[in-house]
């Protein structure tokens, strides 16, 4: 007789009766399958399925694919993995997923006609015995999802490691002809929220990090479990103008684009280009693409490409522009992009334009070098079918191997994703507060002396941050400190927190050779090599040969953590800036040279295939190590990079080395709501940007570096401070509330005088910060207890509002609060959509507007325009200086009239671990509009040091008042709660 675990491998669809059938299904554990309707000869032709503890598994007799298995996850999530060849085992463990397959969940598989349908309480999978395509419904059978074939498995070419023989360039293909939104995909820079018709490539680089994990509209997520460069929208990359263009010079004639190379205003050289191409390193500082001889004396350099463009195909046409510098783009005479990056960081911004077949377009490209760098690239249009369809396509995978989620809304959907890849751990209330931080530090009485000023001002703060090279200039990943400079970290640290903060250093997984942790982690095969032995030099000082570590071993990340935990740990410093984990050897190779870096002989695989995915692993180290360290301590750690699952490892990100200029601020109001739908929702930026343009950094009256607006030219103060008063008042309504960036220098005494407007305003605005700290908490509270989200794109709260689908400027900021950044220099009102499905208050003045429109919203140089949706209750406190301080402290409830609301204000030690054994509690709050009455509900939970009683203030906005936004102004009632139900009676 055949074991269970034999005779479900036996069941075979195609060869099997009905009898045998039901006892598969009977020894497994779920309801029977049912006979298949189909003849028998129709049966044989169909390929043929076993069912297992956890799902099926289809082998296909044609086709590229041989197998198909469908997991179940939980009622909601379903894996998909299609492998060309026979063996499941060639698929990789995961980095992103560490959810297992679910056993306990009841699901049945039947064969209808030609389809095998596996089936839960909550969702269906239809897997085609045909072809092995695979569709989702709901529970009440509405499609959500389709394959629109059995996937591609081409050649991998974008390795340089030669690929193992199972190894193919993938892409698969969903919902042809779709009118649904995507949302997610984590941290980008090009302004998009809605990713349908768009493309984005998901990559990892100092600016960027990708999270496959895409949300639709229509309330389910797709999580793509491939670690590799991934394209969403088009597979293709961009490719040079002249690959699928025709070129003409500025005479008109047929070839390239008219090239003129100028010094200045001096001409030195001209010639026709079919490929303006001056964007990477090979190595060190030697450019694949040498510039002219004869620029080779030019102080200042700028280079013009003029001509006219034509395609023999209709359509929307793209166009990549990838520079550091200044950079211009004018098409048919109209700017199209103009941008500047630092040229140790470039990046790329996409320009969309429609051309008819054989009509030609002018184009113009103005660029100062610098000694930058710079390409333009194009892609012809899509072919219409595949337009505005879902489709991932990876450099390299063994199989297709994804996540379909469903969901109620698309919290669900964001909670299903956490399912699979880890909870959001809690970080420290302090995270939370004010930080101040610069590039950098140079010794320890600065930062001492910078954090008592705040103190001695008493302008609330929470954190400040020692950035890179604390060490001695030759022992970089030493961990060492530069005695000069910083003679005694532990006094640092000390003086820090006998001032009631925190603070935060930076770690790099970067080692020079010299160093005793290099040689500990080379000993046992753990670093990058190559770029020693390409004899390649960073940047300080004379240039040194460095080396990054590989983090994916388990004993490679213990190793790192003893290093840390030995030299730093033990200092006392509070939490881990794990700055550089793309990891960015060096910014300028060309992605297949940083591929080849961080391949390894015996690695876990080449660079290629894990190329997005360091980051996880070197968190995970850090955070493991630390917990297991200080077991009671709640762990935080700060990376420049992550990944699917990065919030498992007590992980905040924040959006990299931006410039300092509009634009970029502009398009972290995208990229911080792409990256909370994508399910990570602890996120910064550097407020005012990490590097600003040189006439601010060197732009000083002595001609050197400016430190401060008084060593600003006169001239440039107002901008630079414009410029920083709305970021600031930007950052304040974000989860991490973070100061931060190059000369000029961002503390609050180095951008404004006391007094002054500009310094009113940002010590306005961390205050603010603080007296809402009550409704903060709780929303990070709910990270963890509810999967919550913090920074949300419209479609989350509103998601039957399609005019809130495309808004790339806007937010909700937990449930309350409309959140609208001020975006242009010498704005002093801007457009703000009211979302359709909510009255709105304005936060300042208390004036109620309706929703479904679009105002003009004043924007003072003082005030960020903000919304509070009607029914909100937003609990406050006292003026705290640090969120130590408010454990226990009185709260004020604000209800924002004309909706019933509800809300639970979420507390917990703010420090400890044991918010994960059940120390925690809720104060629960309901709001009748109808009755004008406040419930505050029996107190749920309890953690050690909670204070049994308290003082609750209720007040109430219903209209226009100069004490809108006064939390100070007299409550309407006051009452002592003790924990037990109160109910309050508002007078309307």
């Amino acid at each position: 007789m055949l074991s269970a675990k034999k005779l479900i491998t036996h069941c075979i669809l195609g060869m099997a009766s009905v009898a045998l059938l039901q006892a598969c299904s009977k020894q497994s554990g779920n309801e029977p399958a049912s006979s298949s309707s189909a003849p028998v000869e129709q049966v044989k032709s169909l390929a043929q399925f076993e069912k297992t503890a956890d799902g099926v598994i289809v082998s296909l007799l044609q086709g590229q694919v041989k197998k198909v298995r469908l997991q179940v996850m939980s009622e909601k999530i379903i894996r998909v993995t299609a492998l060309p060849g026979a063996d499941f085992g060639v698929v990789p463990e995961s980095i992103q997923v560490v959810a297992k397959p679910a056993t306990n969940v009841p699901f049945t598989a039947e064969q209808t006609g030609d389809k095998l349908v596996l089936k839960t309480a909550q969702v269906s999978a239809e897997l085609s015995l045909v072809d092995g395509t695979v569709s989702f419904r709901d529970a009440k059978g509405n499609l959500l999802l389709k394959e629109e074939n059995r996937g591609s498995f081409g050649t991998v070419t974008a390795d340089p490691i030669k690929p193992d023989a199972d190894s193919f360039a993938i892409r698969q293909e969903f919902n042809r002809g779709s009118d649904e939104g995507f949302f997610g995909l984590g941290q980008h820079q090009n302004g998009q929220v809605n990713y349908a018709g768009e493309n984005v490539e998901l990559t990892t680089y100092n600016l960027v990090i990708s999270i496959p994990f895409v949300v639709s509209s229509r309330n389910y997520g797709v999580l793509w479990d491939n670690n590799s460069v991934t394209r969403f929208g088009d597979p293709r990359e961009t490719q040079p103008l002249n690959v699928s263009l025709k070129l003409f010079d500025a005479e008109g004639k047929e070839g390239g684009l008219t090239a003129r190379y100028y010094d200045g205003d001096k001409l030195l050289l001209t010639r026709v280009e079919a490929d303006m191409n001056y964007q990477f390193f090979s190595d060190n500082s030697v450019r694949e693409v040498p510039l002219p001889e004869e620029t080779k004396d030019a102080k200042n350099l700028r280079i013009e490409w003029e001509g006219s463009i034509l395609s023999d195909e209709d359509g929307i046409h793209r166009f990549k522009m990838y520079n550091s510098g200044y950079a211009k783009l004018y098409v048919d005479g109209q700017l199209a992009l103009d941008r500047w990056r630092m040229n140790w960081n470039p990046w790329y911004h996409t320009f969309n334009t429609e051309m008819k077949a054989g009509v030609k377009k002018s184009v113009k490209v103005d660029w100062t070098v610098g000694g930058g760098f710079f390409r333009l690239t194009h892609l012809d249009p899509m072919p219409k079918e595949e337009q505005g369809e879902l489709s991932l396509a990876s450099d390299t995978g063994k199989a297709i191997d994804y996540y379909f989620v469903a969901g109620e809304t698309k919290d669900d959907v964001v909670s299903g994703y956490r399912h699979l890849t880890g909870d959001a751990v809690m970080l420290p209330k302090w995270v939370y507060g004010f930080w101040q931080s610069r590039e950098r530090y140079k010794t320890q009485d600065e930062i001492i002396d910078t954090f008592k000023y705040y103190r001695e001002k008493k302008i609330p703060i929470d954190n400040i941050v020692l950035d890179w090279s604390y060490w001695p200039e030759n022992a970089w990943g030493s961990h060492d400190f530069d005695k000069k400079f910083f003679p005694d970290a532990k006094a640092l640290t000390d003086k820090i927190h006998a001032m009631n903060g925190n603070i935060m250093i930076s770690v790099w997984p970067k080692f020079y050779p010299t160093t005793d942790n290099y040689k500990e982690l080379n000993a046992k095969g753990y670093m990058f090599n190559k770029n020693l032995e390409e004899k390649n030099l960073d940047w300080i000082g004379p240039g040194y040969l460095n080396a990054f570590y590989d983090p994916y071993p388990k004993e490679a990340q213990q190793i790192f953590w003893k290093q840390i935990n030995e030299k730093l740990n033990t200092k006392g410093f509070d939490a881990w800036w794990l700055d550089a984990a793309e990891p960015d050897i060096h910014s300028n190779l060309s992605f297949t040279k940083r591929k080849e870096l961080i391949s390894r002989e015996g690695g876990i695989g080449s660079g290629a295939e894990y190329f997005n995915s360091y980051a996880i692993p070197n968190a995970t180290g850090v955070y493991e190590g630390e917990r297991a360290t200080d077991p009671e301590k709640r762990s935080f750690i700060l990376t420049r990079s992550g990944f699917g699952g990065i919030q498992r490892t007590g992980a905040a990100i924040w959006s990299g080395d931006t410039s300092s200029r509009w634009e970029n601020l502009k398009e972290q109001i995208a990229a911080g709501a792409s990256t909370g739908i994508a399910g990570m929702p602890n996120w910064s930026f550097d407020i005012g940007g990490f590097t600003p343009e040189d006439k601010y950094r060197w732009g000083s009256k002595n001609g050197g570096p400016a430190l401060n607006i008084h060593d600003l030219k006169p001239e440039l103060v107002a901008d630079w401070q414009e410029l920083n008063l709305r970021w600031f008042q930007f950052g304040a309504f974000v989860p991490l509330f973070r100061s931060h960036g190059q000369f000029p220098y961002r503390e609050i005494y180095s951008l404004a005088d006391e007094g002054t407007e500009a310094y009113t305003t940002l010590e306005n605005y961390i205050k603010l910060r603080y007296r809402l700290m009550p409704y903060i908490y709780t929303l990070a509270g709910d990270t963890y207890h509810k999967d919550g989200t913090i920074m949300r794109p419209l479609v989350m709260d509103f998601p039957n509002d399609k005019a809130g689908w495309n808004i790339n400027t806007q937010y909700m900021f937990g449930p309350a609060f409309l959140v609208n950044p001020v975006y242009e220099d010498k704005a002093r009102s801007r457009d703000v959509y009211l979302p359709a499905g909510a009255d709105w208050y304005n936060f300042y003045t208390g004036e109620k507007l309706t929703g479904g429109q679009t105002i003009k919203a004043d924007a003072p140089l003082s005030q960020m325009p903000l919304f509070v949706k009607a029914g909100s209750i937003v609990p406050t406190g006292p003026l705290i200086q640090h969120t130590d301080e408010g454990l226990n402290a009185p709260i004020t409830l604000n209800i924002y009239t004309g909706a019933n609301g509800s809300f639970e204000i979420y507390e917990d030690d703010g420090r400890s671990v044991k918010y994960e054994q059940g120390e925690w509690s809720r104060i629960p709050v309901a709001y009748d509009d109808a009755t004008g009455t406040v419930i505050i509900g029996d107190r749920i939970g309890g953690f050690t040091g909670m204070a049994n009683e308290r003082k609750i203030s209720v007040r109430i906005i219903a209209g226009p008042s100069k004490d809108a936004a006064n939390f100070d102004a007299a409550p309407l009632e006051t009452i002592d709660y003790a924990g037990k139900a109160v109910t309050v009676k508002l007078a309307k």
